[in-house]
């Protein structure tokens, strides 16, 4: 058999050492990064815009025919008092007060 030709076993041997060598090269790059802990998400609970606590100004919105209404935090169109609840009269967007 010709030695210049590497044989099946011979050129597997070598590719890997070959494999190894650079596996043990780059594992130390990552053996000094620390894991990174993902971060919890904090979960913010929606407010009520409409909330007592949030009253910064005490002004109300009075319509053309004198009638109280609010602004719907949905679709931005006039919400009006039925009873103990606000209607948006355009998206049927309610709360209870």
């Amino acid at each position: 058999m010709d030695n210049l030709q590497p044989d099946r076993r011979s050129f597997l041997r070598g590719s890997v050492l070959f494999a190894a060598a650079i596996g043990v090269s780059v594992l130390p790059v990552f053996a000094q990064e620390p894991p990174q802990k993902p971060e919890p998400e904090k979960k913010e609970e929606p407010k009520d815009p409409f909330a007592d606590g949030d009253k910064k100004d005490d002004k109300k919105l009075v319509d053309a025919e004198g009638r109280e209404y609010r602004v719907c935090p949905q679709c931005a169109y006039n919400m009006y008092k039925q009873g103990r609840m606000w209607v948006c009269e355009n998206c049927g967007y309610s709360y209870v007060e």
